[in-house]
């Protein structure tokens, strides 16, 4: 056995060496220029930070959290080469004989030679950047083979060298992926929400009225097959942009159920209509983020259809500004996670403004620029008394985490407000960073955490912008912020 084994191992030796040394013979037409700069800008990982900057700027929200596991899966591909492979091997890099001159590095690697470490991070970043954004994976697969096959084309690597590396590169984003996949999946746990009601059971979808947003995130794959499938009787009406308000309040008028299928701006719209109506919503999550559709335990269109087929639902407690975008009619406004005043509506403004010129990424950057550039915090009257404020920040229920705008809930039928500023003074970026440390109901010198079932806030400045559930729109001089408890019946799975 041992001497087979030993068969074994001479043979692999001497193919590798065989395959190496046929690299070195064969020319390649310009290669001798690319390829070795191509690994050399590949050197500690610079060639992929880049390219993952380039896609934050120019890249989707979906293809900005893909770059992420693709940075993700080269940092653990790098760790894991650097600390198992190369010293548990230990094979001595491959000798420079027959390979030209002007192909070979100017510096030598100084490690062992297996794996490589190139290849498993081009592999790792392109593999958890393909798992997310397959788009973006395909155009730097050709550049992640290229940069490994500069390995064995500059004499660096053995084939094997490059081949495991690949591998575990591979591997690492896998990983990675499944590592966020159960992050996202224990994100979506359902509240506590106390007041389980019954709501109309329509088992083939029948009565019920489905608007889609075909112009949020992710409407176009939100699973509206898995609906079709299972509520076959059910009204699907597909819009966009201004018509969405008008649909939504007809689709309500003469429904038993409203559907919605957007993002966290669709779904606030379809809650108000539901609420004037005073007919129960069902979400199918289609947007880019869903922060009501997670803290309601929804993970997707088999969830909700699942709850409606069943009547199963909840009823939750909703956030509400007067007057409201319109105060002209005096009606109010709602919001279903978060209302602020301050660094965030300028934020969101100046992205809106910019985007259609620039493209979402750029606009985020040069808003966030402007915005840290502030002279002048809001200032405005608080419960009566005057303050400045970075940033008001007011929740539907209680927020965890720490900073100023934190993301999770654990009930949406508190009937609360998670009311958080960031007080005026200084600079705006070190006081909203400072906010991010401090803790969610707690008093710091910058920042302030409270719940209040109600507020009021009067002598806001002209031309001041409020943000609800991502919506824009300019503030009114005063207004009022309450809960309605218990508000709106909306579908949820037991």
């Amino acid at each position: 056995m041992a001497d087979q084994e030993l068969t074994w191992r001479g043979a692999a030796a001497r193919w590798d060496r065989a395959l190496f040394d046929g690299v070195a013979r064969r020319h390649w037409p310009a290669a001798d220029r690319v390829l070795p700069r191509l690994g050399r800008a590949a050197n500690h990982g610079v060639l992929w930070g880049g390219a993952a900057a380039a896609i934050a700027v120019l890249g989707s929200t979906r293809a900005r959290r893909a770059a992420l596991c693709g940075a993700a899966s080269l940092a653990l591909a790098s760790a894991t080469v650097n600390t198992v492979g190369k010293w548990s091997v230990r094979r001595p890099r491959p000798l420079l004989e027959g390979v030209p001159e002007v192909r070979r590095l100017v510096t030598q690697p100084s490690t062992t030679s297996f794996p490589s470490g190139h290849s498993a991070s081009a592999f790792a970043f392109t593999t958890g950047l393909a798992l997310g954004a397959p788009g973006w994976g395909a155009a730097l697969a050709p550049v992640a083979a290229s940069v490994a096959f500069s390995r064995v084309y500059t004499g660096v690597h053995y084939p094997s060298d490059v081949a495991a590396g690949a591998a575990l590169g591979v591997a690492a984003g896998l990983v990675v992926r499944r590592l966020a996949r159960g992050v996202e999946e224990a994100r979506v746990v359902p509240g506590d929400e106390r007041t389980a009601t019954e709501a109309p059971a329509l088992p083939d979808g029948a009565g019920l009225t489905v608007v889609v947003n075909t112009g949020s995130g992710t409407a176009a794959a939100a699973g509206l097959d898995v609906l079709r499938a299972r509520l076959p009787k059910a009204e699907v009406v597909e819009c966009e942009g201004p018509e969405l308000p008008a649909q939504l309040v007809a689709a309500a008028a003469r429904s038993t159920v409203l559907g919605v299928c957007g993002g966290d701006g669709t779904v606030n719209a379809a809650a108000t209509a539901a609420l004037r109506a005073g007919v129960p919503l069902a979400v199918f999550p289609g947007g880019t983020l869903n922060h009501f559709a997670l803290d309601l335990g929804l993970g997707g269109a088999e969830d909700t259809c699942r709850a409606v087929a069943a009547g199963s639902a909840v009823r939750v407690s909703v956030g509400r500004f007067t007057p409201g975008p319109d105060p002209e009619d005096g009606s109010s406004g709602y919001f279903l996670n978060t209302f602020s005043i301050g660094a965030y509506p300028e934020l969101l403004r100046h992205r809106l403004h910019w985007a259609p010129r620039i493209g979402g990424g750029p606009a985020a950057l040069l808003a966030a620029w402007r915005v840290l550039r502030a002279e002048r915090p809001v200032r405005l009257r608080l419960a009566g008394r005057p303050r400045s404020v970075w940033l008001l920040f007011a929740g539907n229920g209680t927020y965890h985490g720490t900073g100023p705008t934190p993301r999770r809930r654990d009930s949406l039928g508190e009937g609360l407000l998670d009311v958080r500023l960031v007080h005026g003074g200084g600079r705006p970026g070190p006081r909203l960073l400072a906010a991010a440390f401090t803790g969610p109901l707690s008093r710091s010198p910058v920042h302030t955490a409270t719940r209040l079932r109600s507020l009021r806030i009067g002598d806001i400045p002209p031309g001041t912008p409020l943000a609800y559930d991502g919506e824009y729109t300019p503030a009114p001089p005063a207004l009022v912020l309450d809960t309605l408890p218990d508000a709106l019946t909306v579908y949820r799975p037991r």
